[in-house]
């Protein structure tokens, strides 16, 4: 499975079809505008602090990934007859065999599955790598955060330190069941 080439077609909580596909250089401005409707408190739940401005730096942090230590998914859907990226997810080997995750999805398309669909597909390709732990830091109260985290489906341990919470889960063995309103083409297909 080739992660820069990524493409996983699935249905939304309401019905609607979206593509989860690898993150391209010429997503940076759909990204950028993705970030603009996420509102202050679901920055502040991603970043764990206010945040308003991106350096160029930071951008091209974010958007240029190597698709071996970085990998990052968006999910992407069609309104208004145009593609629009509505979230994303990314890991990032920090040691060998582990990874830390994060995830994004604008104020707009929350609550219809994209941050659990995110989380699968990321799961399926690190699993693909030999990775063998996925983590997360969340603030506490990320309530929906936690719940993408718990129905993953992989065993999971949870740790608390003050206003955060550790997530670590071993993606080795996941389970393979898809969620109620997950209608999954095989990982790659295009």
């Amino acid at each position: 499975m080739e992660a820069a080439d990524y493409l996983a077609l699935e249905t939304l909580r309401d019905g609607r079809p979206v593509r989860i596909r690898a993150l391209k250089p010429a997503d940076r401005e759909a990204m950028l505008a993705a970030v603009e409707r996420i509102g202050d408190a679901s920055l502040y739940r991603r970043f764990f602090a206010p945040r308003h401005h991106f350096t160029e730096t930071e951008i091209a942090y974010y958007i240029e990934v190597d698709f071996g230590d970085h990998v990052a998914l968006v999910a992407e859907l069609e309104e208004n007859g145009k593609p629009v990226i509505a979230g994303g997810g990314r890991y990032i080997v920090s040691a060998p065999g582990c990874a830390e995750m994060a995830f994004a999805v604008d104020d707009p398309h929350h609550g219809l599955g994209i941050g659990t669909l995110l989380m699968r597909h990321l799961a399926t390709i690190a699993k693909a790598r030999n990775l063998h732990t996925l983590e997360a830091d969340v603030l506490a109260d990320n309530a929906p955060m936690l719940a993408v985290f718990r129905r993953s489906g992989l065993p999971m341990k949870l740790a608390r330190d003050g206003g955060v919470t550790k997530v670590v889960m071993d993606c080795r063995h996941g389970s393979e069941t898809k969620g109620e309103h997950d209608h999954t083409s095989p990982p790659g297909a295009h």
